[in-house]
């Protein structure tokens, strides 16, 4: 008869760390989603992939900022009043829609 308890004793799992790791998967499904829920959230999953891409963040306003994604490269413009004097040519036009969409034209 001992020799069945002693089996037993041995089966249980007395350790106490073995419930943290539990936790630590728990945390690890907790973190991605919510990495997925902010990348959903700011809709950006275009910065994610290969394309060329072209954001304007408040368009007209004073602190519009236009940023491209050219490959693995993303470079950010930000607006200035007044910065624009000086002599320069024409490049294009801008034209704004019924529903309020800007669309460049270059010459």
């Amino acid at each position: 008869m001992r020799s069945r308890r002693f089996f037993r004793a041995e089966d249980e799992d007395d350790d106490p760390v073995s419930s943290l790791v539990n936790l630590f998967d728990l945390a690890m499904v907790l973190a991605v989603g919510l990495m997925v829920a902010l990348v959903t959230h700011f809709q950006v999953p275009e910065f994610l992939t290969q394309e060329n891409v072209t954001f304007v963040k408040n368009p007209g306003k004073e602190d519009m900022e236009i940023i491209l994604k050219q490959g693995k490269k993303i470079t950010k413009y930000k607006g200035t009043q007044g910065a624009g004097s000086g002599k320069g040519r024409r490049v294009g036009a801008a034209y704004e829609l019924e529903n309020g969409d800007i669309i460049y034209v270059p010459e």
